[in-house]
Parts: structure tokens; C-alpha cells; sequence
């Protein structure tokens, strides 16, 4: 049996997520054997059907992970936490505690702003300003962590000055620069902490 199995919403998300688990070091783990799932419905549709897609992964994994955004995903529930509550309880009808629901709010673009310089550094950002000043002189919010509340719409903003796509390509880039330990996001915090719990060093 591999050790995890991940179901995403999207191809961003899977190249952010190998990027991050390729470094088993900083999130504080062992090394693992994984394998991705992309949901082709996307947000709603791994809200909708995610956990019934990985009920037929049991047999050939001993963890599973479903990650899904909840801007997008189509829930009427007030925010991620009571979501990812309810995509626990219909996981653990075929996984009991060895599978997990990490819904990020707003979205996974969250993520990439973890850290300036690795932005900065990944997108040879051109500017004399720093981008998240940049940024608000565009007139972007950030919230109390120093995060885009846009985080989508500010890396299309910064992407456009040097003029590169926003790739699944950047997203692992970028994973594989910030500081996974210090990320103050509270869905990446959650991940955080249920790898370690299932693959301790």
C-alpha cells in the first residue's frame, strides 16, 4: 500500500501540493510515497462527490487527503471548517481517521503569498517596489496576516508586469521556496498538522 492519496480540485493545486510534500523535511514528516487524483468537476464537484471518489482508493492506500477550495465549491455553509466537518463525517464511512478534508478559504492562491521574496524571486518580479506594495498602490486589501483577501486576482496583477502565465508549473515552484513551517494560513496549518500525526519522522 502507498502511503497517501490526494484528491484536488485542479491542477494548480496538485503541482502546489507536490512541491510541498517533495519537502517532507520542512513540513516536518518522513518521506512518503503519494499519488494525485485531479476531480474534473473541479471545486464543486470534489465537494459534491470527493469523498465517494476516494472510497475507491481504500485498498491501495493507507491515507487519503481530499483538498478542494471552498470559494467556488457551491456549499451554503457559513465558512471552510464547517464544510470540511461535514466531508470528515462522510470520509470516515469508508476511511475512519485515515482520511482528511482540507477546504482552503478563500482559495489556494492563499498559499503563494507566504512569502515576498519567494514570489518575488519565482516571477523575477520587475519592479523597484516590493509587489505587496505594489499591490495595495493597486488598490488590493490584505488581511491581518499580510495576505491578498483577492490572492487569485493579486498573482494575476503581478503576473502581468513581467508578463508570464499563471501556471501549474509556478505553484510547485513557489512550494518548493517558502517556508512551510511558518505559514500562518489555517487550512495549510491543518494539513500540516494530520501529515505529522499520520507520517511522524
Amino acid at each position: 500500500m502507498k502511503d497517501l492519496v490526494l484528491l484536488v480540485a485542479d491542477k494548480n493545486a496538485q503541482f502546489a501540493l507536490k512541491g510541498a510534500l517533495g519537502r517532507p523535511e520542512s513540513l516536518g514528516i518522513r518521506p512518503i510515497e503519494f499519488e494525485f487524483r485531479v476531480h474534473p468537476g473541479r471545486d464543486g464537484g470534489a465537494r459534491k462527490s470527493g469523498p465517494e471518489v476516494l472510497a475507491l482508493e481504500r485498498r491501495r492506500f493507507q491515507h487519503a487527503l481530499l483538498v478542494l477550495d471552498f470559494e467556488g465549491c457551491g456549499t451554503d455553509l457559513p465558512n471552510a471548517t464547517n464544510l470540511e466537518e461535514q466531508l470528515d463525517g462522510r470520509l470516515s464511512a469508508h476511511w475512519k481517521e485515515a482520511a482528511k478534508s482540507i477546504v482552503i478559504e478563500p482559495e489556494l492562491d492563499v498559499w503563494v503569498w507566504g512569502s515576498d521574496n519567494a514570489v518575488e524571486e519565482v516571477i523575477v518580479w520587475p519592479a523597484g517596489k516590493g509587489v505587496r506594495e505594489w499591490l495595495r498602490d493597486r488598490g488590493f486589501a490584505f488581511d491581518g496576516n499580510g495576505k491578498p483577501k483577492r490572492p487569485k486576482e493579486a498573482l494575476e496583477a503581478a503576473l502581468r508586469l513581467p508578463d508570464l502565465p499563471r501556471s501549474s508549473a509556478l505553484y510547485q515552484t513557489i512550494a518548493e521556496k517558502i517556508s512551510l513551517r511558518r505559514c500562518g494560513d489555517e487550512a495549510f496549518i491543518r494539513l500540516r498538522k494530520q501529515l505529522i500525526e499520520w507520517f511522524p519522522k
